[in-house]
């Protein structure tokens, strides 16, 4: 597929502030004049809707590992077609609260160690990755407060404990680490604001 756009991921533990900052990023560059798609994972399209709700609701044993990543990845694949694809070949800027990075970490490294498989099927059957991605970065517990308080019942990976988001954060910064053309740690123990500022000046030299 031609490249087109500009593609951009925000990824890390429950309760890191994922949402917030790809929702504060969208208005800043919606402001700036540019085309905005913000969009998330699991979903973001009619058909990866219906599949989140059989992975973020329930109990934490409802699924093995391996089940996941091919529930993860037959969303996702819905999403690029119906959602991402489209908008980079118009040339607009998607912005995705997560995307194949959390299935790496979740699904393929720590609960697993199905990395390989993941990666497999991405190149198979996803076959495009951002551009830049922002990994937030906080204390597991903190970030699993923040999650429990927000409550709503999309809380079946809360439930897995603080020793699972421990596991979950070194996963992320070990892959930010490895990739550091395209991932950049965020300090999101910081304001809001703070964080949002570092962000916007992070994605600025990427854009069109």
């Amino acid at each position: 597929m031609a490249r087109r756009g500009l593609f951009i991921t925000f990824e890390g533990i429950d309760g890191a502030g994922k949402s917030t900052q790809a929702r504060r990023l969208a208005e800043t560059l919606e402001a700036a004049g540019h085309t905005v798609v913000l969009t998330r994972e699991p979903g973001g399209s009619a058909g990866a809707e219906a599949i989140r709700a059989l992975l973020v609701e329930g109990a934490a044993a409802r699924w093995s590992a391996e089940t996941e990543i091919l529930l993860f990845t037959a969303a996702r694949r819905d999403h690029l077609e119906k959602t991402i694809a489209p908008a980079l070949e118009a040339g607009k800027l998607v912005i995705c609260d997560r995307y194949t990075d959390s299935t790496r970490i979740y699904q393929g490294a720590v609960r697993a160690g199905l990395r390989a498989a993941v990666d497999a099927l991405h190149a198979q059957f996803i076959g495009r990755d951002p551009t830049l991605t922002f990994m937030l970065d906080m204390a597991p517990d903190a970030a699993l407060a923040r999650g429990v308080a927000r409550g709503g019942g999309e809380d079946r990976y809360e439930s897995m404990g603080a020793a699972f988001q421990a596991r979950l954060r070194e996963g992320f910064l070990e892959l930010a680490r490895a990739e550091p053309a395209r991932c950049r740690i965020i300090d999101a123990a910081r304001s809001p604001e703070a964080i949002a500022a570092e962000i916007a000046a992070e994605t600025r030299p990427f854009l069109p």
